[in-house]
């Protein structure tokens, strides 16, 4: 039908498609045809190329923008520290905003872009991310159902977001689950472990099946899959040095933690760096990664340290079962022009250098060149850099094991070679778990490799190397909150009995502000007037002071601004009136003794996420206890000021 033609009723004779002809209001359609022709010859007369070029610079001016934009908000916080902050009942302004997630996944993508040379991972934007989809999903559904907000809900969906997070990462949903058990929660309930480890294996599997579907892989695999032997993958005296593997992270992670948080706080105290970071955020990353770079450049320094491989491919070449050193004693095969896929553990040799030379180069810059890159305002996960570094010092000490017993370790009359691959999965989980504070990463290691032949092993270095780091240095996100000057409570270990003997009497706040039911109205705007608390204690007499519940200062003003039009001049009015009026007030269900311990006041504000308790004696409001005079408190006990 569309190849017949017709004739518009006075036209000129210019042939139509019938479907033209018969469509509606033919005549005004005509004539928005014509203007629209006069409008585009008026506009092209100037050279059609001058609006593309106009566009062009609009588009590139909203780019620039949108960049300076993201940078802007990516650097307020993201990641792990200000989760667990948190998840602890404080709440952090706008991190959980969804503007941040089209910021937060440029600037990771490029972040992920420079690869080996910036040296940084994604687990701590990528739970970040989980976290804000977390929230607006639980929004959605209270939309839905049409069920009020609830807080605690809220926190269940943050704990598991935060699973989901580390499991879609690394398609880990046993570890995952655990890893934010362990690095997020101080308390952890039982109820949200299924939904957390339901989630987690949602995740996981979709990012293993798009693996497949992309032809990546033929089926569901681990990651990073390696081919130990099963029968007899170590010796029993080779114990001895998995335990001091583990000893050797838990050291080398005190030192670690050290300098990193120590470089922090200079570059935030130091008065270049410090305008530099707060004027030209993007200058100083500009500057960091040229430095980090410049180091890395593999026809220079780089090709000392691997530079050519990416992380995934560090990880690939560490985790291979035989021995370089053992390999390349008897020979010197060539440095390659680029990197061989089924040799990638070339990359680790240089003529110049031996296999140890190259892993201690790599240990001794690597070393500093993440906590230069830690520095940079972007967002970025600092657990795989961190985990590719205990692979190394596995697989260094590994390769000298293996020259030390080219043979293998006699036991029980066999003798079996050692596989350094086996160190390096060992010092990977150990180094990573010390820093962290977690003994997850054991099993993160054995989900990664597909493998548990070395569990035994692995679990004793990441117990030892835990057992060094958590005496001698905070966590790396402990250590982070607190060079971000976040809201947190410090910990206060159970076996330190000197907890017990402080009570809340010695650090309450005394100072109470409190609202009788037989107050006047005009004191109780004189008292509204003059605090900005949030709520007010409610007490039922000035006389008797006992506490009977809580009054919200918005519903107060509310009440205030609303009062009885019917109520006589000159009358005498009190706060009894405006609550019986209809002013809501909430019981207190829990208070603090002025006898309980400091321990058990640590316990119930982590436990239950509080943030404010009332003291009461006797039924009488005494004072109130807040964060701030309990870490106060915490701190003072920690660190006992000096007798004068």
């Amino acid at each position: 039908m569309e190849e017949l033609v017709g004739l518009h009723e006075g036209s000129s004779g210019k042939p139509v498609t019938l479907q033209e002809l018969w469509g509606p209001c033919p005549r005004l359609r005509r004539g928005i045809r014509r203007a629209l022709e006069w409008l585009k010859e008026r506009l092209f007369r100037v050279g059609e190329d001058w609006y593309f070029l106009m566009a062009l610079g609009v588009l590139m001016a909203l780019i620039s923008y949108a960049m300076n934009f993201t940078i802007g908000r990516v650097v307020r916080g993201s990641g792990l520290p200000e989760l667990k902050t948190m998840l602890s009942g404080v709440v952090l302004e706008d991190y959980l905003d969804i503007k941040n997630f089209g910021a937060k996944v440029v600037g990771l993508s490029c972040t992920l872009a420079t690869g080996s040379t910036i040296f940084l991972g994604k687990v701590g934007p990528f739970v970040h991310l989980s976290v804000m989809i977390a929230t607006y999903l639980g929004r959605i559904r209270t939309k839905t159902i049409g069920e009020s907000e609830n807080k605690a809900k809220e926190i269940e969906m943050l704990a598991a977001a935060a699973a989901v997070g580390v499991a879609t990462v690394f398609a880990a949903p046993f570890s995952g689950v655990l890893f934010s058990i362990e690095v997020m929660s101080s308390h952890f309930s039982v109820w949200n472990y299924w939904r957390g480890f339901f989630a987690a294996s949602c995740g996981a599997f979709m990012f293993r099946l798009l693996g497949v579907f992309n032809s990546e892989q033929e089926t569901i695999t681990s990651i990073y899959k390696t081919s130990f032997r099963v029968d007899v993958p170590f010796d029993l005296p080779e114990i001895f040095f998995f335990v001091a593997l583990g000893a050797i992270c838990g050291v080398l992670s005190c030192a670690y933690l050290s300098c990193q948080r120590n470089f922090v706080r200079f570059i935030k105290t130091n008065q270049y760096t410090s305008k530099l970071l707060a004027t030209s955020k993007p200058l100083y990353a500009a500057l960091v990664a040229l430095v980090l770079a410049s180091v890395t450049y593999p026809p220079g320094v780089g090709r000392f340290m691997a530079s050519r491989l990416s992380m995934a491919e560090h990880l690939h070449s560490l985790f291979d079962n035989n021995s370089w050193a053992l390999m390349t004693r008897n020979s010197s095969p060539p440095w390659p022009a680029e990197p061989d896929p089924q040799n990638l553990w070339l990359e680790w040799y240089h003529p110049q250098f031996t296999i140890f030379g190259t892993l201690a180069f790599f240990l001794v810059m690597k070393f500093w060149m993440l906590i230069l890159a830690t520095t940079i305002p972007m967002p970025a996960g600092y657990f795989m850099p961190i985990f590719i570094i205990g692979a190394v010092i596995g697989r260094l000490l590994g390769e000298a094991l293996a020259v030390a017993f080219p043979e293998g370790i006699v036991a029980g009359g066999e003798i079996n070679p050692i596989m350094p691959g086996g160190y390096a999965l060992a010092g990977a989980a150990a180094f990573s778990g010390a820093v962290t504070h977690s003994i997850s990463t054991a099993l993160l290691a054995f989900e990664l490799t597909g493998q548990i032949v070395h569990a035994l092993p692995v679990l004793m270095a990441v117990l030892a190397a835990n057992a060094i780091s958590q005496n001698c240095q905070p966590s790396f996100y402990d250590g982070t909150i607190m060079a971000k000057k976040l809201p947190y409570l410090p910990w206060i270990r159970g076996r330190k009995m000197g907890s017990y003997p402080v009570t809340v009497e010695h650090f309450m706040n005394c100072t109470l502000t409190t609202l009788a039911k037989d107050m006047p109205l005009e004191e109780v705007v004189k008292v509204v007037t003059s605090t900005d608390v949030a709520q007010y204690p409610l007490v039922e007499t000035r006389e008797s002071q006992i506490l009977v519940g809580t009054v919200e200062r918005t519903h107060l003003v509310q009440a205030l601004q609303t009062e009885p039009a019917s109520w006589a001049p000159g009358q005498q009015r009190f706060l009894q009136d405006i609550l019986a009026g209809g002013c809501p007030t909430q019981p207190v269900t829990l208070q603090l003794s002025p006898e309980t311990s400091l321990y058990q006041t640590h316990s119930l504000f982590e436990l239950l996420t509080l943030q404010t308790l009332f003291v009461t004696s006797r039924g009488r409001a005494v004072g109130s206890v807040s964060w701030v005079e309990l870490k106060k408190a915490i701190s003072t006990l920690v660190n006992p000021p000096d007798p004068k």
